[in-house]
C-alpha cells in the first residue's frame, strides 16, 4: 500500500428537506450570491422557486448566470466569472448536475484572477484564492459535489480536460435525493454508469496493494449493480434514488484512492474525445469505452481483471467479466458501441487524430498509437 493523506473539507448535507438550511448556510459567506444553473429544468421542476425562497429569507442579493451546457464549455465559465467580478459577489451557488458544479468550481478560481479560465487547464495560471462555492446537486453521477476536480471543454483547442486543486472543494453540498426523481431514464442510467466508471478508474490505478480500497470499489459497484436496474424500473422511488446518490458521491470523494498514488483515467480521457467530437453524454461515453478498454488490456491487466471478476461476478474468466460488465451497461439502457448513440457516420480517422492531439489514455497504463486504432475498432 502507498502512503496517503486523507483530506476532504466539504460539508455534506444529505437527505429529505436538507435545503431548509441552504439560506442560513449561504448567509455565513456573504450577501451577494452568483446563482449558476443550466437551461430550464430547475425552473420547470419548481426547484428554482425553492432556491429563491431560501435566498430571500436571508436577504441575499442574487446575480444569475444560466444556460450551462451538459458538456460544459470554458466560454460560459469566462462569462460567468466576469459577471461575478463585476458584481463583487461573495459566494457562488451552483444548482444542477456535474456540468453546472464543475463550471462553478472553475468560476470560483477565475473570479479573483481576471484572466481566461483555460489558463488553469494549460497550467499557465495558478489559482490564488477561490470565491466560496455552495452546491445543490440534482443529478447523481460525477461525484463533483465532494471533490476537488472539474472538467471543461474547449472546442477551439479541440480539448476536453480535467483540472484539480484543493481550492475547488465546495464548502457545502446539499444532496436531497428527491431532487433527482425527475431526472429522465437515460441520464439516470448514465449517472449509474459514471459512478461505476469512477470506481474502476481508481481500481486500475497505481497502487494495487490497497486491498481495503479495492473492497470499497467492489461494494460501491455492487450497490450500483443491485439497485441500479431496480431504479430504472421505478424512477420516482426515493429509497433507490438515495442509494444511488450516496454511492455516486462516495465513488469519487477520495475513499477509493486511499493507498494509491494515482487513478487510471485513461477511459475518461478517451470518452472526452467522443463527447468533444460527437456530443456523446459523459456517462454514455464511458459505457462505450470501458468494455473496449478491458478487451484491449486483457493481457496486460489480466490479474486485475480476474480479481475484479471474482469479486463482482464470481468468475475469474477475463472475457466473461468484460461481457458481464457490458451486459450490466446494456441492462441500464446505455450504449456500448458508438454507432448506437451517434446518428451521423463515425469517422475513425478523426477520432484517432483527436486522441493523438489530446494524448488520450497516457496515464498509468499508457496506450500507443497502434492501441488507439485497436480500441477505436472495438468501440465503433
Amino acid at each position: 500500500m502507498e502512503n496517503f493523506t486523507a483530506f476532504n473539507p466539504t460539508t455534506l448535507h444529505f437527505g429529505k428537506g436538507v435545503l431548509n438550511q441552504l439560506g442560513i448556510t449561504i448567509s455565513k459567506y456573504g450577501k451577494k450570491v452568483l446563482l449558476v444553473y443550466g437551461k430550464s429544468s430547475v425552473k420547470t421542476n419548481g426547484l428554482y422557486e425553492v432556491i429563491k425562497q431560501q435566498l430571500d429569507s436571508v436577504g441575499a442579493e442574487v446575480i444569475e448566470y444560466s444556460g450551462i451546457q451538459s458538456n460544459p464549455v470554458v466560454q460560459d465559465v469566462d462569462l460567468a466569472a466576469a459577471l461575478g467580478r463585476k458584481n463583487e459577489v461573495d459566494v457562488i451557488l451552483a444548482v444542477g448536475g456535474g456540468s453546472v458544479i464543475d463550471s462553478a468550481k472553475i468560476i470560483s478560481i477565475a473570479i479573483p484572477v481576471d484572466a481566461p479560465a483555460w489558463g488553469f487547464f494549460e497550467r499557465r495560471l495558478m489559482p490564488r484564492s477561490a470565491t466560496p462555492l455552495i452546491a445543490v446537486l440534482t443529478l447523481a453521477a460525477t461525484g463533483t459535489e465532494m471533490n476537488q476536480f472539474a472538467v471543461l471543454s474547449n472546442h477551439e483547442a479541440e480539448n476536453k480536460a480535467g483540472y484539480g486543486n484543493p481550492l475547488l472543494y465546495p464548502k457545502h453540498s446539499f444532496l436531497d435525493p428527491q431532487l433527482t426523481t425527475t431526472v429522465p431514464a437515460n441520464y439516470t442510467a448514465y449517472g449509474i454508469a459514471d459512478l461505476v466508471a469512477h470506481c474502476l478508474e481508481a481500481y486500475f490505478g497505481k497502487g494495487e496493494e490497497a486491498t481495503l480500497s479495492d473492497r470499497f470499489v467492489f461494494s460501491m459497484i455492487s450497490e450500483a449493480m443491485e439497485y441500479g436496474p431496480e431504479l430504472m424500473k421505478d424512477l420516482t422511488n426515493y429509497k433507490l434514488r438515495a442509494k444511488i446518490m450516496y454511492a455516486a458521491t462516495m465513488a469519487l470523494n477520495g475513499m477509493t484512492m486511499y493507498g494509491r498514488t494515482s487513478g487510471e483515467w485513461g477511459v475518461h480521457s478517451i470518452g472526452h474525445v467522443l463527447s468533444l467530437l460527437y456530443g456523446v453524454p459523459h456517462g454514455a461515453s464511458l459505457t462505450i469505452v470501458y468494455p473496449a478498454w478491458l478487451r484491449l488490456q486483457k493481457e496486460h491487466l489480466g490479474n486485475r481483471i480476474k480479481f475484479l471478476g471474482k469479486n463482482l461476478f464470481d468468475t475469474e474468466d477475463i472475457g466473461q467479466t468484460t461481457d458481464r460488465l457490458e451486459g450490466f451497461f446494456r441492462e441500464l439502457g446505455c450504449p456500448v458501441r458508438l454507432s448506437e448513440v451517434v446518428t451521423k457516420k463515425v469517422d475513425a480517422d478523426e477520432i484517432f487524430r483527436v486522441m493523438v492531439h489530446n494524448r488520450a489514455a497516457t496515464y498509468v497504463h499508457k496506450l500507443t498509437q497502434e492501441d488507439y486504432r485497436r480500441i477505436i475498432d472495438l468501440m465503433v
